[in-house]
């Protein structure tokens, strides 16, 4: 009980420094799609099903997640689990990329999971965001789609989620990664794990697609939808000074999707994504703290 009150001032630290480089970047985002100087005639059910879409790839996400966790006989509700996702989601904003991690682990944590496990699952669950990432560029994007580099992507994404069953080599992971202990899985976690992820950019995908039709732009395939905000969203998320991948994940969308778009429609297609995706991500932090104060049923003990 002595340890609350140090409790609430941390976690209301952090959601003020959040808060403090959130709203300035969605009021900037605003102000930048409205001086976006293309004719823009909103559809609102395209958009209303891109933001759902969006909403469910979180769903595949945490799954994938919970996935990595029952591979080490560690249990989370579904509840807890898209609690801790959604509000660690927001520290993507701050500069760095260790907060979203450090969120995830600690908020976790306080809902009985092993601390290594923590760790070590947020670790997992981004190689495997990485390893399908490859595959789904190289199945979408335009002139990269072929079968050899869609057969050497397939490749390397085997072998990655492979190494992830060998003790041996989740050790040597383990030294190159500061601080995560990692242990191998069982291949039915770690496969199971990366086809919901490889769903969740497929869903990505879909939703910018729907948000194309949304705003009126023309001339982007699904296909390409798909492989192309990967693309953009992989370069962001390597880019660790980038909060969010702002800045980066934009310059890759804007190189690819003009020659397929044209310069107005890439640039508004990008300023709306960023700024729906924001909404989308306050939004769904809101939803998880109303999702978690219902009452839950008592814990799984993990073993």
């Amino acid at each position: 009980m002595t340890r609350r009150p140090w409790r609430w001032w941390i976690q209301g630290g952090v959601a003020a420094a959040v808060l403090a480089f959130l709203i300035p970047a969605f009021v900037r985002q605003w102000h930048e799609f409205r001086a976006v100087r293309i004719s823009v005639h909103p559809a609102p059910a395209w958009l209303a099903l891109s933001v759902g879409i969006v909403l469910a790839t979180y769903l595949l996400q945490v799954e994938s997640w919970r996935r990595v966790l029952a591979g080490w006989r560690q249990r989370l509700p579904l509840r807890i689990a898209i609690r801790a996702w959604c509000l660690s989601n927001l520290a993507r904003y701050l500069p760095g990329k260790v907060w979203s991690v450090a969120g995830l682990v600690v908020l976790v944590q306080r809902a009985g999971v092993e601390p290594w496990a923590a760790t070590g699952s947020a670790v997992v669950a981004q190689a495997l965001a990485l390893a399908t990432g490859i595959v789904a560029v190289a199945w979408a994007v335009p002139g990269i789609g072929h079968g050899v580099l869609l057969g050497l992507a397939l490749a390397v994404a085997t072998l990655v989620l492979l190494a992830m069953g060998s003790a041996k080599l989740m050790r040597v992971a383990a030294r190159i990664v500061p601080g995560a202990q990692l242990r191998p899985l069982p291949l039915s976690a770690v496969f199971g794990g990366g086809l919901l992820m490889l769903a969740a950019w497929v869903g990505y995908g879909v939703a910018f697609w729907a948000l194309a039709r949304g705003i009126g732009v023309t001339g982007l395939g699904l296909p390409d939808a798909v492989g192309l905000f990967t693309a953009g969203y992989i370069v962001g998320w390597l880019v660790l000074f980038a909060p969010a991948g702002v800045g980066a994940r934009e310059l890759t969308l804007l190189n690819l999707l003009t020659p397929v778009a044209g310069a107005g429609g890439a640039l508004s297609l990008i300023v709306a994504s960023r700024l729906a995706l924001t909404m989308t991500e306050v939004g769904a932090a809101g939803l998880a703290l109303v999702i978690a104060r219902q009452p839950a049923s008592p814990p799984e003990g993990n073993e």
